[in-house]
């Protein structure tokens, strides 16, 4: 059964205990690349790196490329009402927020694949 993790921390963990890590990152560059917004991360990024070059990406989508931020998260699939109730009133907070919410998406994604 599914239980989605707390935290981003928490998320990053448990997809390397599950072996999982390779590919959760293959699909945040997949995705992104489908979203005409590339990034490349190395299979062998640490999660401390992905983590922060990932809200690096989203804060700067966030402040200069409002309209691919949003298409990035509907091709991601990040649920709509999540993203709603989260606080704007903080750039550096929010996007932090919007990148535990994509990693989680992300590894749902994964986790799923790997099960069936």
């Amino acid at each position: 059964m599914y239980i989605a993790p707390q935290n981003t921390d928490l998320l990053l963990s448990e997809a390397q205990k599950e072996a999982l890590y390779v590919k959760l990152v293959e699909q945040i560059n997949k995705d992104f690349t489908f979203a005409n917004e590339t990034v490349d991360f190395p299979v062998a990024i640490t999660p401390i790196d992905l983590k922060v070059q990932l809200h690096e990406k989203i804060y700067r989508l966030i402040q200069h490329k409002f309209a691919e931020y949003l298409n990035l998260l509907y091709i991601i699939d990040v649920p709509e009402d999540q993203v709603k109730k989260l606080d704007g009133s903080d750039l550096v907070d929010l996007s932090e927020q919007v990148v535990f919410l994509i990693l989680k998406r992300e590894w749902q994604k994964v986790w799923f694949r790997n099960r069936l």
